[in-house]
C-alpha cells in the first residue's frame, strides 16, 4: 500500500491521484479548499481562478447575494512565482458579507438576546433533512453549509484542474440548454468552434445560450417567474474535447467514468439528473439510431463519424468529444413561500424565506465545468500517473505511441 493515495471516486474509494475538500459556511468569514495531487510544474495565475469566480456569479435571473460578494481567491499554500509545486493547493475566499452576518455565527460565544432561532424547514432544501440527519434545533446550521455558497470553492479547485488539462490538450467549454420550457436548437460539435470561443459566446449571452432566439425566451421566462414570486430551473450541457481515449475502467462499479462524472454532477445543489450523450432520449430509440458505427482510414486509425455516446463506452472514454447534461431544479427559495411546520410548535406555517435567486442555471454550468475538470483530472493521473507535468505529458505521449 506504501505510495499509493486514495480519493473518494465516483462513489466508492478508488485509487486516483486527487484529494480535495471544502470548508466554510455560506455567511461566514471565508470558504478554504485544499486540493492535493496535482503535479508540479502546472502554470497557474491569478487570472485563471479569478475568472473561473467571476464567471460562476454572472447570469441573468441571479439573487442580491450576486451584488455583495466580488469573489477572488488567495492562495496560502502550493504555487510558487506561477507554479504548482506538487504541494498542497490551499485557496480561500473570503466573503464580504460576513460582517453582516459576525455575530450570529460566531464560533465561539453565546447568542444574542435578540435572536431567533430558524426552525421552519424550507420545502425542497436541506433544512429538514439535516435536521432530521444531525438533530439541530437550528436550521441555521444546516442552511449555512448546504448553501450553494460552498460551490464558489469547487469553482475555484476546478479552475486549477481545467489549467492543468489544458496544458494536456483538454479544452472544457458548458452552455445553457433550456430554462423552463425554452430550448436552445444548438448542436455545439456542429459548430466546429474550439472550447475556449464556445464559452466565450456563451458568457456574452446572459443565459449563456447559444441559439438568440432561445435565448430570448428564457430571459422572458425568468422575468415571467420573478413577476409571480416563482423560480425556474433548467438543463446545462458541458463538453470536453481532446479527452485521451482510456480514462476510467469497465473492471469494477467504482471506477466506471461514466459513474464518477455523474456522482460529481448530482453533487452539485439543485442538479437531480444527469444524461451523457444521447442521454434519456436514447431509451425511445432503436439500437441503430443510438451507437456510433466504428470506421478506419489509414493515418487516422479507428473513428466515429457521430458522438451519440457521449465520448463514453463500457466507463471508459473512446476518444470522441465527452458531453454530460445535467438538470437543475427550480430553487426553492420562493418570493412567495411554500407551506412548512414549524418544528417547535408543530403549527402549519409558510416556510422561512432566505435571499435567493430566480434562477441560477447559467452559473451552475460553470460549477459543472468545474466538476467535469476535477474528475478528469483525476482519471488522467490515474490513468497516466507522474508528480511532474513533464512526466505526465512524456507518459501520454508513450501511450499516443
Amino acid at each position: 500500500m506504501s505510495g499509493q493515495r486514495w480519493t473518494i471516486s465516483g462513489g466508492g474509494w478508488g485509487m486516483g491521484r486527487l484529494r480535495w475538500l471544502t470548508a466554510g459556511e455560506s455567511h461566514g468569514p471565508a470558504l478554504i479548499a485544499i486540493l492535493e495531487g496535482v503535479p508540479a510544474g502546472v502554470p497557474l495565475s491569478q487570472d485563471d481562478i479569478d475568472r473561473e469566480l467571476a464567471r460562476r456569479q454572472r447570469g441573468y435571473g441571479r439573487g442580491g447575494r450576486m451584488k455583495i460578494e466580488r469573489d477572488r481567491a488567495e492562495v496560502l499554500a502550493g504555487v510558487r512565482w506561477g507554479r504548482t509545486t506538487g504541494a498542497p493547493i490551499t485557496v480561500k475566499i473570503g466573503n464580504r458579507d460576513w460582517e453582516n452576518w459576525r455575530r450570529l455565527l460566531e464560533p465561539f460565544g453565546k447568542p444574542p438576546p435578540d435572536y431567533r432561532p430558524v426552525t421552519v424547514p424550507r420545502p425542497g432544501h436541506a433544512d429538514l433533512a439535516g435536521h432530521l440527519k444531525y438533530g439541530h434545533r437550528d436550521l441555521r446550521d444546516v442552511i449555512e453549509r448546504a448553501s450553494a455558497r460552498e460551490t464558489a470553492a469547487r469553482v475555484a479547485l476546478g479552475a486549477m484542474a481545467k489549467r492543468f488539462l489544458r496544458e494536456l490538450g483538454v479544452g472544457i467549454a458548458s452552455h445553457v440548454v433550456s430554462i423552463h420550457t425554452a430550448a436552445a436548437e444548438v448542436d455545439v460539435l456542429s459548430l466546429g468552434i474550439a472550447p475556449e470561443e464556445i464559452n466565450a459566446r456563451a458568457d456574452r449571452s446572459p443565459v449563456r445560450c447559444l441559439d438568440p432566439a432561445a435565448e430570448a425566451q428564457m430571459v422572458a421566462r425568468i422575468d415571467a417567474a420573478r413577476a409571480e414570486g416563482d423560480t425556474v430551473g433548467g438543463v446545462f450541457e458541458v463538453v470536453a474535447f481532446g479527452v485521451p481515449p482510456g480514462l476510467g475502467s469497465y473492471i469494477q462499479w467504482d471506477r466506471r467514468l461514466d459513474g464518477r462524472l455523474a456522482q460529481a454532477l448530482l453533487s452539485i445543489p439543485g442538479v437531480k439528473g444527469v444524461e451523457i450523450g444521447l442521454g434519456f432520449q436514447a431509451a425511445e430509440m432503436y439500437g441503430s439510431e443510438v451507437h456510433d458505427e466504428i470506421f478506419y482510414a489509414e493515418g487516422r486509425g479507428t473513428y466515429r463519424e457521430t458522438d451519440r455516446a457521449g465520448g463514453l463506452e463500457g466507463g471508459v472514454t473512446n476518444g470522441e468529444p465527452l458531453r454530460v447534461r445535467a438538470a437543475m431544479k427550480p430553487i426553492p427559495t420562493l418570493a412567495k413561500p411554500l407551506r412548512s411546520v414549524d418544528l417547535v410548535t408543530k403549527e402549519e406555517v409558510l416556510a422561512h424565506r432566505e435571499r435567493s435567486d430566480v434562477c441560477a442555471v447559467p452559473a451552475a454550468a460553470i460549477v459543472g465545468e468545474a466538476m467535469v475538470a476535477l474528475v478528469l483530472a483525476d482519471a488522467v493521473l490515474e490513468r497516466f500517473g507522474g508528480d511532474s507535468l513533464e512526466a505526465v505529458k512524456r507518459n501520454l505521449a508513450a501511450d499516443r505511441g
